[in-house]
């Protein structure tokens, strides 16, 4: 069965908690804060589904002021780690971005994180700062950005 990805909507929000609080050990996003997030424009969510199964979402926030989104949180379902998942979910909010005008996307990760790390790497983002101390456990952050797409010269930059 294929895999797709969708702009998630309130009806997911059930499944989301569950995935944040499956694949994250603090840190986590609330409830509150993913109902929120979901019906906000300044965001993008879009979740992965096989099915009628949420395999994991990836949140992006947007500031018309600046032509830089960030992507907040990416998590995906324990169980379903390692089938290509993440990196979908990344391909699909990126270029989410990139339709809404923005040419850049900035990300923090953990710098334990070597499964993030080596699929935003293999995906293009660069290494450009650190954050020390950043995680609730002290972990450090590791700051990376990419180029989304080329400059859009007819409605100029945003």
């Amino acid at each position: 069965m294929p895999i797709d990805v969708r702009h998630a909507d309130l009806a997911d929000l059930d499944a989301l908690v569950a995935i944040e609080n499956a694949a994250f050990s603090g840190d986590r996003l609330s409830q509150r804060s993913l109902r929120r997030l979901t019906g906000s424009r300044a965001a993008i969510t879009c979740v992965a589904e096989e099915g009628e199964k949420i395999l994991g979402y990836a949140l992006a926030l947007t500031r018309r002021t600046s032509g830089i989104a960030r992507l907040y949180s990416i998590a995906v379902a324990p169980d379903e780690t390692g089938r290509g998942v993440a990196a979908l979910l990344l391909h699909h909010v990126e270029n989410a971005a990139c339709a809404r005008g923005f040419r850049t996307m900035r990300l923090e990760v953990r710098a334990d994180n070597e499964p993030a790390i080596r699929l935003y790497e293999k995906t293009g983002y660069r290494s450009f700062a650190q954050y020390e101390n950043y995680y609730h456990d002290g972990m450090s952050a590791l700051r990376y950005q990419k180029a989304l797409c080329a400059l859009n010269t007819e409605n100029g930059p945003r």
